[in-house]
């Protein structure tokens, strides 16, 4: 696992303070060139006021020329600050939202679960539509500091004209700006719990997908349905609710700044009316107030997207800062590869407790299912070492004092649903390309007749889910994945269960070849299996109660022999 970030942010505040911080330089060179952008704009009205008041007075072609002239300087400041501080603050923006999708994603994938109680459904969304709202604050904070350019150049302006029109611009700025702050914190508020609910329907969809078989074979469907549909309706309704407040927002954004801009063309023409500003003074003051509108539109909009992405940081948080369920140790297995259970009491187990000596191959067959799945869970590390009594030792050191990372490197726990990802027979057997077993491990698990039934062989491109093999199929898929990682100790839970008697034989056999040498622990009631280990655990009601080979089990131990004989 890695070593903890001591800095990593564990606040929303603290997120969005990093992404800031990390993007500085970037938001340094946007604010300019989108303060160039907005300055450009509003001298646009200006240039054409004092082209009115002075230019068309002297009526000369020189002064006209010149005054082309400026219009055509300022089109081109305007045009290229806008696509290169654009440019400039989205790159920002998309690596940033980068960045904490992987920084979401490594929480989730580390070895060790985090303590939140949020389902994965629940963290791809803050992975990828959260991550993206919080790293909008990249351009917003440019965009807000260039809009407040325009809005005070506009005010300068109008203030040298006349002093009345710029502290009308400057007085209403605030009242627009108090008003919509008040109504931003409903928006961020409304938007969390949004995408709160939008995550739970995305969980909930996941859990379906996965347990559709089964809602099929026992009639599930519309349990299921109905189940979906409550979520679903609740996330569309919030949905309604976040538009609803955001329309209001708008609305009022923008009559707001509708009444700004009257306010300010009515007292310019008042005031040009009166004498008190000249034609090319009133020029400019309408031109201002209807260029304004828009920087206002947008400094108005900007704490709104300040909330929201306030409540994405606060989301993120969430996953960021949960503790590990556990601390694991520094220390690596050493060499070698035998596994020690001793004592250990967890769900269905109690004191259970054997040994498998480094190179041998053993069998457990378990009476009970449930006891079965514990005990992989516990060899997985899905379950901490805290929350089980006893001890399990690999190569002689306690599990507790191992990193979980050097376990799974050591020791490979092959689930019997093991997932079928999307890409090819190759990559799911070698997902990091760097096995040289992968012919041994797909002859081994029989899985030669599916390479050799597709032109592309182990280029054949496989479905997610594995949607495109059959049960049995998929099932050596996983097996072959187990056997190519070549680890020094490998558990196998029901590695054959979906395969027919006769290729359950030859994978047994050949399980036995291949892993000869190295410590192999295989869970299964299997006659061909438990026929092919060094020898046989079972596991009744949480203990093992019989140790011996398969034939001497099966002449010895008449409970044994109907469990698994068919």
């Amino acid at each position: 696992m890695r070593t903890p970030d001591p800095h990593r942010p564990v606040t929303g505040a603290g997120i969005l303070r990093t992404a800031l911080r990390r993007n500085l330089a970037a938001m340094t060179w946007g604010t300019v060139l989108m303060g160039l952008y907005q300055a450009g704009e509003t001298a646009f009205p200006i240039a054409l006021g004092l082209i009115v008041e002075y230019t068309l007075q002297d009526r000369s072609p020189g002064s006209l020329g010149a005054s082309i002239g400026a219009l055509a300087v300022i089109i081109t400041t305007v045009s290229l600050s806008w696509r290169f501080g654009m440019r400039v603050l989205q790159k920002a923006n998309t690596t940033e939202a980068h960045r904490w999708r992987v920084e979401v994603a490594a929480c989730g994938l580390q070895p060790v679960d985090r303590n939140i109680d949020l389902k994965s459904g629940e963290v791809l969304t803050i992975a990828t539509e959260d991550a993206d709202s919080t790293a909008d604050i990249i351009e917003v904070v440019p965009l807000l500091i260039s809009s407040l350019v325009a809005v005070v150049v506009a005010a300068v302006a109008l203030g040298l004209a006349d002093l009345r029109l710029g502290l009308l611009v400057i007085m209403g700025t605030v009242v627009i700006l108090t008003i919509l702050s008040v109504m931003s914190k409903r928006i961020g508020a409304s938007t969390q719990e949004q995408q709160a609910r939008v995550a739970r329907a995305g969980a909930k969809v996941a859990d379906l997908i996965t347990g559709l078989r089964p809602l099929h074979g026992f009639g599930g469907n519309h349990a299921a349905f109905v189940s979906y549909r409550k979520v679903s309706t609740e996330a569309k309704h919030q949905a309604v609710t976040v538009a609803r407040v955001n329309g209001a927002y708008a609305g009022a954004a923008q009559a707001l700044n509708a009444v700004l801009a009257a306010a300010v063309t009515l007292t310019a023409g008042w005031l040009a009316f009166d004498g008190q500003i000249g034609i090319g003074e009133l020029v400019m003051a309408v031109g201002l107030a209807q260029f304004i509108m828009e920087p206002l539109k947008m400094f108005s909009e900007m704490p709104k997207y300040v909330m929201m992405a306030r409540a994405s940081a606060e989301r993120m948080a969430l996953v960021l800062a949960a503790p590990p369920v556990s601390d694991p140790g520094p220390q690596r297995p050493a060499a070698g590869g035998d596994l020690e259970i001793d004592g250990v009491r967890y769900g269905t187990l109690r004191e259970l407790k054997f040994r498998v000596a480094a190179g041998e191959f053993v069998a457990i067959t378990a009476y009970q299912p449930r006891a079965a799945a514990d005990f992989a869970s516990i060899l997985a590390v899905n379950v901490p070492p805290q929350e089980y009594e006893g001890t399990v030792r690999i190569s002689g050191r306690e599990i507790a004092d191992l990193s979980v990372e050097a376990v799974r490197e050591h020791m490979l726990v092959n689930p019997y649903d093991g997932e079928i990802f999307a890409g090819t027979l190759r990559t799911n057997i070698d997902p990091a390309g760097t096995s040289r077993t992968v012919p041994e491990a797909v002859e081994a698990s029989m899985l030669t007749d599916v390479v050799a039934l597709h032109r592309d062989g182990l280029d054949y491109a496989i479905r997610d889910r594995g949607a495109n093999l059959s049960g049995g199929q998929r099932q050596r898929l996983s097996l072959a994945r187990a056997l190519a990682a070549d680890t020094d100790v490998l558990v196998l839970h029901d590695p054959t269960t979906a395969v027919d008697a006769v290729t359950e034989q030859l994978i047994a056999r050949n399980l036995v070849k291949l892993r000869r040498g190295r410590t192999t622990v295989v869970i299964s009631s299997s006659p061909a299996v438990l026929d092919a280990a060094d020898r046989v655990l079972v596991l009744d009601d949480g203990i093992i109660t019989a140790e011996d080979t398969h034939r001497n089990l099966l002449a010895t131990d008449e409970a044994y022999c109907l469990a698994v004989a068919r």
